[in-house]
């Protein structure tokens, strides 16, 4: 199958791509041209269409599309980016999604959407017993939220033939900066993750599943990725050899991220194959041997995440 896969080379992209290339599909790329994303092409030698191409350049997207029999449009701009400039988001999240209709819709045999969402959009869950069901009412909560949500409208009036697969939490296989928004999020929260290999399952799954367009799903790992948020954060940090960080360093803050009903996606697509204890093994294995000189720089790499947190900061002022 001929395709476009937009943001090919970010965190799910990469994995999507890998996926349809094993199935031997033929898949065109689109992504915005930076140092991250050329070194990360360069892990795809048999990718020989490769647009280097800003998802708001509408000529560019209308080119991109001609010809493909499906459409997987991942191309987005994330939190804790959406936030710092929630304009630029918006062009990129929402208008650059407008283009991609528009260009799909103007081929003379539109090619199918997958349209890549998220849970974000349904807010803050945790006052309600789990799980989460994907008739819930939708709420934005930041500017990534509302712009997925117009994204959505967008592609259900279009009249084209779509799938709208929401996602759970899909963490980084590897060593991942520190953000600020990492202590933003209260430990005894909910959240789902989902191995971005199983993600790229599920996606390769439902270009071969009839069942899946025109519906909405969420796509998460399932009951053996359900953790807590403390659990998360204890298990990504073990794995890259450091210790579980002061509780006094997190909000109690509630935070848009729950438990989820993927019955119906995993009966369909079959793709939960892995576990938490997976995916931190597998974030562990990506160290190989620099994991071994981690007691050494522990607490240097402990300090420094400690400094973005502006409740440890309070609650040492305090003491």
């Amino acid at each position: 199958m001929k395709l476009l896969l937009t943001g090919a080379f970010g965190n799910i992209g990469s994995h999507v791509l890998a996926e349809l290339l094993r199935r031997k599909h033929e898949v065109r790329c689109l992504a915005t041209r930076t140092p991250a994303d050329e070194r990360r092409a360069a892990r795809f030698p048999t990718v020989t269409d490769v647009r280097w191409a800003d998802i708001r350049d509408a000529d560019a997207v209308t080119d991109a599309v001609a010809g493909v029999e499906a459409v997987l449009h991942f191309a987005a701009v994330i939190p804790p980016a959406s936030d710092d400039d929630p304009e630029y988001a918006r062009q990129v999240n929402v208008d650059g999604t407008a283009n991609v209709i528009a260009a799909c819709r103007a081929q003379s045999k539109s090619p199918r959407l997958i349209f890549a969402s998220t849970f974000d959009v349904h807010g803050r869950t945790l006052d309600r017993p789990p799980p989460r069901r994907i008739e819930d009412p939708l709420e934005a909560n930041d500017a990534y939220s509302r712009h997925k949500i117009e994204g959505e409208a967008l592609v259900r009036r279009s009249e084209l033939t779509w799938f709208i697969p929401r996602f759970a939490d899909v963490p980084i296989i590897g060593v991942r900066r520190a953000e600020p928004i990492m202590f933003e999020i209260g430990l005894d929260n909910r959240i789902e993750v989902l191995h971005p290999a199983d993600a790229a399952l599920a996606m390769a799954n439902a270009l071969e599943t009839e069942l899946v367009w025109g519906t909405t799903m969420f796509i998460g790992g399932g009951a053996s990725c359900q953790v807590t948020y403390r659990q998360f954060v204890a298990g990504v940090l073990e794995a890259m050899g450091l210790r579980m960080l002061p509780e006094a360093a997190f909000s109690d803050k509630t935070y848009v991220t729950d438990w989820l009903d993927t019955e119906a996606s995993q009966r369909m697509l079959w793709y939960q194959r892995c576990d938490f204890d997976t995916i931190t093994a597998d974030i562990a294995a990506t160290l190989g041997w620099k994991r071994h000189l981690m007691p050494l720089t522990r607490p240097f790499a402990e300090r420094a995440m400690l400094r973005l947190s502006p409740y440890y900061a309070d609650a040492t002022d305090n003491s």
